[in-house]
This record gives C-alpha cells, structure tokens and sequence, in this order.
C-alpha cells in the first residue's frame, strides 16, 4: 500500500524541519510544494505531499505520522 500525507505549516523552520523528520522516517517528496499568502493571519502557508511504502492493507485508523 502507498500511504499519503500532505504536511502543512507556517513558512518557518519549524515546517521545514516536519518535511525533513517525514523523509528521514522514509517518507518521499510527492509533487511540488505548495506556498500561498493567508491574507486573514498575514502569512505565507506551505504545503508539501509525501508517500511511503508501507506493508499491509488500507486502515482509515491508522496514524499516517506513526508509519
């Protein structure tokens, strides 16, 4: 099965440092990110999907940060 997770944040370091945590945990960048002004809180949003291989069936209970 091929899990999906599309993390999302501020642009700070803290985003950047939740992508890097997500593919040393062997989850791959999937497509593009994604950078958007939120003009209600006056600040940049970032957005970056990630896949992992992982064994066994779909389970909408599963934690996706836990595989």
């Amino acid at each position: 099965m091929i899990a999906y997770r599309l993390l999302t944040g501020d642009d700070t370091s803290a985003f950047c440092h939740k992508v890097t945590e997500a593919l040393s945990r062997g989850w791959h960048l999937h497509g593009d990110p994604a950078y958007a002004f939120d003009a209600a809180n006056g600040v940049m949003r970032c957005a970056q999907a990630v896949t992992k291989q992982v064994d066994g069936a779909y389970d909408s209970g599963q934690k996706l940060g836990a595989l």
